[in-house]
């Protein structure tokens, strides 16, 4: 009874969402004080990315800009700004193809390496660690080793002093000597004229009119150079390297080549010190020699390690110190290495740690003062007004806000508008947001932002305005929910949190679910989410932050049936056959619990197959890390390690790893691993035949119904591929008997290659029936129903996920083939005004171009070509409008 008490106790905090922050968290009560809900809804924080109110305009401006770029500079600068514009719209596969190609133009060793490091950044978390107990040591030299394309790598071990003076006396032997300098009582032998060949003062020393010009015993030891230094400089004199002394001495010789104007001896030390540097300790050691002698690669070889280990390295003393004050700032321009790039990157990293931390303001006030267009000052004067709206200094973040629009960022209004709410103006701020629809293309975030300014009827017309513009933007509907909650009609706020849930997974939405699942004490429901949230986050915490979700669990799993390891195994093959994820996921997650270590790798595989079909890459790759970790063998291991590259894009590495594996032992992962990855790498023409021999040869290994179930599907697809039909339907067919739902979509592709379209539109209508996201399953059986029945199952498929595209074009194209122009292309602007997606976008062009408005479909045209610079179709459409124009 007590726990009871507790879980009910649970079920009151639950209405305390976490905290909002400062940027979010509003000054004035909410709708009603009753409420248990609404006053912990917490508002939708100001995006701090770049947010143009038209990103397909400000894609096809830079597109534009790009075509007429005189230089690799300038062309660097504008894939940079691509990415801010991808980062804002969600897309990071394009985010991060932009700064590839930001880094290929880049002309400057400094751009390289922080673009470089920049997609190291966005990467982080996804990197195939190949080998889990070298030491950090050994892969921070790895790394450090390919510092720049322009240093030459040279050995890194070096000489002692023995070594040194037999160099030396070979020298003597070997080579012409006709000065002799004196250092500390050591005698080095050098060539005179190569001595002064090492610099214009040099020269005049040995061959001016200075007495030493006429001496062939000089004295040298009052210079700052040791005897084993001087033998290093005699060795770069005569034959253009300094050998391998010792880091120390090295210094030593870049300090005495900057006293004497010695250019190409200081590049050799340089470039010779930029090799040391591997660790963090390495490169906060030689940081303020680097800049001290204004040695440029050095300094880049210490910069690349300080950006590697961010945001770590932001807060040591010495790095804090370079990066975020006046004085750091100018040592690294005068090194050349002070850009608008790096502190973009910087504060990036600043932010993700701690929005509102003085480092964070600092570097976004050096992004400002290094920006050098408008949309990079834009960027930069936006995120201090986000920082400073997290920090309540609400003078400053109107400022920032206001001029961040000045520079053409409409968005930033919106914290013009949030910020006049916090100082406790809500009718200014209503009209802030009010003015911004009635003067700009309306968008969803415009009724969101507005929204907050109202009250009742008016808001929940603004927030459904919104949800309508813009689907994905997930306030509305916890508001709606929320709303729902405190009319005590549960049932309906769980119905309307789930609808973002089945096409946008998101920790928020699944916590406010769980309450939600409280107050019908429906514990099993409330312990599956929990469940889910820590498969995403086993960090996560619940009630503003000041419970474990991994507490609460604890408690409510003594209020719901303990399943056993066969009801678990019966669960998963339940939920996986109904498309069932969430459930999926839980059922892993309590059978995570309770395995043996040397079982767990399996059901951490699994656990990433489940996460890739929710999309959530990085959730996924932990998953499959954790897989490696606990692999009961070597052969398995390499298979996970194969999925890991095959996820990261490492397909040919991938398909080396299954046959690694395949050669210690024959196993169905390996097979399917193989099949996958020579699928997608092989251009031979007999593929096909290698892959269907490879899954068969998968399937005669032992595993479990769900796997196999899934071959005998990929099986079928492949025979369809190869035209034979009867062979896939036999696959489909074996996989439906071991419960593989999805195999009805492939039946019914078989079905209507035969020219049997009913029982094709019968298969899909199972797969509907069968499947809790069954969005995909609508879609496909439109194809196959008669054309009054389509619109009604298209309709189905925006209902349950707007964002697939397909309904957009098919909606548009039957709406041109009527001639009604206007409504065709509205349709596609529906879509694309939230999604960026290149057949959207091609087909708007197209239709502007049939409508004869040649300028949109050029704009429209150059934002699709941003997204598939290479697409065909789009490239010829482009040709001919550009003609037109």
């Amino acid at each position: 009874m007590g726990i009871c008490k507790d879980i009910h106790i649970l079920h009151v905090a639950s209405s305390e969402k976490p905290a909002p922050t400062a940027a979010s968290k509003p000054v004035h009560q909410k709708d009603s004080s009753q409420s248990m809900f609404l006053p912990k809804l917490a508002d939708p924080p100001i995006n701090p990315n770049f947010k143009p109110v038209d990103y397909v305009s400000t894609l096809a401006e830079i597109h534009k800009e790009l075509g007429v770029a005189t230089s690799n500079q300038e062309k660097s600068r504008l894939y940079l700004e691509q990415s801010f514009v991808f980062r804002g719209l969600g897309e990071l596969k394009l985010l991060r193809r932009s700064l590839r190609l930001a880094r290929q133009h880049a002309t400057t060793n400094h751009h390289k390496l922080v673009i470089a490091a920049w997609l190291k950044f966005e990467r982080r978390g996804e990197e195939l660690d190949e080998n889990p107990g070298e030491s950090a040591s050994h892969r921070a030299a790895a790394t450090s080793t390919r510092l720049a394309d322009h240093i030459p790598c040279l050995a890194l071990d070096y000489c002692d002093e023995d070594e040194q003076q037999q160099q030396q006396q070979q020298h003597e032997r070997w080579h012409f000597s006709d000065v002799v300098f004196h250092v500390e009582g050591d005698r080095i032998y050098c060539n005179r004229q190569k001595m002064a060949a090492l610099s214009l003062p040099f020269d005049a020393m040995l061959n001016g009119c200075f007495t030493e010009s006429r001496r062939t015993n000089i004295e040298f030891s009052r210079n700052g150079i040791s005897a084993m230094g001087m033998r290093a400089v005699d060795k770069f004199a005569r034959t253009g390297t300094i050998g391998r002394p010792s880091p120390t001495v090295v210094i030593e010789v870049m300090t005495f080549a900057n006293k004497f104007f010695c250019d190409k001896l200081k590049e050799a030390c340089d470039q010779r010190l930029a090799t040391c540097v591997h660790t963090l300790q390495d490169a906060i050691t030689f940081l303020d020699c680097a800049l001290d002698e204004n040695a440029q690669s050095l300094v880049g070889a210490c910069l690349q390690v300080f950006l590697r280990e961010l945001p770590k390295s932001l807060y040591i003393a010495p790095v804090s110190k370079l990066f975020s004050t006046q004085d750091g700032r100018k040592r690294l321009s005068a090194v050349g290495h002070s850009s608008f790039s790096l502190y973009c990157l910087l504060g990036q990293a600043a932010m993700d740690d701690d929005f509102s931390s003085d480092m964070t303001v600092k570097l976004l006030h050096f992004a400002k003062d290094c920006a050098v267009s408008s949309r990079q000052r834009a960027l930069a004067l936006h995120q201090l007004g986000c920082s400073m709206l997290a920090r309540k200094q609400y003078k400053e973040a109107h400022e920032f806000f206001e001029a961040a629009a000045d520079e053409g960022h409409i968005y930033s209004l919106a914290g013009v508008a949030r910020v006049k709410y916090m100082r406790g103006h809500r009718m200014a701020a209503y009209s802030e947001a009010a003015s911004i629809i009635a003067c700009y293309k309306n968008s969803g975030w415009m009724f969101e932002e507005k929204s907050l300014y109202c009250l009742g009827h008016d808001k929940l017309s603004d927030l459904n305005t919104a949800t309508e513009l813009d689907p994905t933007l997930t306030y509305p509907y916890k508001y709606r929910a929320a709303v729902l909650m405190d009319e005590k009609k549960v049932h309906e706020a769980i119905t309307e949190i789930s609808r973002v849930l089945r096409f946008c997974i998101t920790k928020d939405c699944l916590e406010l679910r769980v309450y939600f699942s409280l107050a019908l004490l429906d514990y099993e429901a409330a312990v599956r989410d929990l469940r889910a949230l820590l498969t995403f986050d086993p960090g996560y915490r619940m009630y503003s932050g000041r419970v474990c979700a991994s507490q609460l669990l604890d408690l409510l799993k003594q209020h719901v049936v303990q399943w056993t390891k066969a009801d678990c195994w019966m669960k998963l093959y339940d939920h996986w056959s109904s498309v069932d994820d969430i459930s999926s996921l839980a059922v892993v997650h309590q059978m995570l619990e309770t395995e043996a270590e040397s079982s767990k790798g399996l059901l951490f595989f699994r656990q990433s197959l489940l996460l890739l079909r929710l999309s959530c890459p990085k959730a996924a790759l932990r998953s499959l890390r954790l897989a490696r970790e606990h692999a009961d063998n070597n052969q398995e291991k390499l298979v996970y390690e194969g999925w890991l590259l095959y996820d990261t894009g490492h397909r040919q590495e991938a398909l080396r790893k299954a046959e690694e594996s395949i050669s210690l032992q024959r196993s169905f992962e390996a097979f399917f691993l193989k099949a996958y990855a020579l699928a997608d790498t092989s251009l031979d023409p007999t593929a096909s035949t290698k892959v269907i021999g490879l899954l068969e040869e998968a399937l005669k290994c032992p595993s479990d119904g769900l796997r196999k179930g899934q071959a005998l599907n990929n099986l079928g697809s492949v025979y369809v591929d190869c035209g034979k039909l009867e062979q896939a339907l036999d696959c489909y067919v074996n996989a439906l008997k071991i419960r593989h739902t999805r195999a009805h979509q492939g039946l019914a592709r078989v079905y209507f290659l035969q020219g049997d379209r009913k029982s094709a539109f019968d298969e899909m209508t199972k797969l509907i029936e069968k499947s809790m996201n069954n969005a995909s399953a609508y879609e496909k059986r439109a194809e196959y129903c008669d054309r009054d029945l389509v619109m009604a199952d298209l309709s189905m498929v925006t209902q349950i996920d707007p964002l697939r595209t397909y309904p957009y074009r098919y909606r548009a194209a039957v709406a041109m083939d009527s001639q009604r122009d206007r409504e065709a292309i509205a349709e596609l602007s529906k879509a694309i005004a939230f999604k960026a997606d290149l057949q959207l976008l091609h087909l708007r062009a197209a239709f502007h171009e049939c409508s004869g408005e040649i300028s949109d479909a050029l704009r429209d045209c150059r934002a699709a070509l941003s997204i598939d610079p290479t697409h065909s179709d789009t490239l010829e459409l482009y040709g001919r409008v550009q003609h037109l124009s």
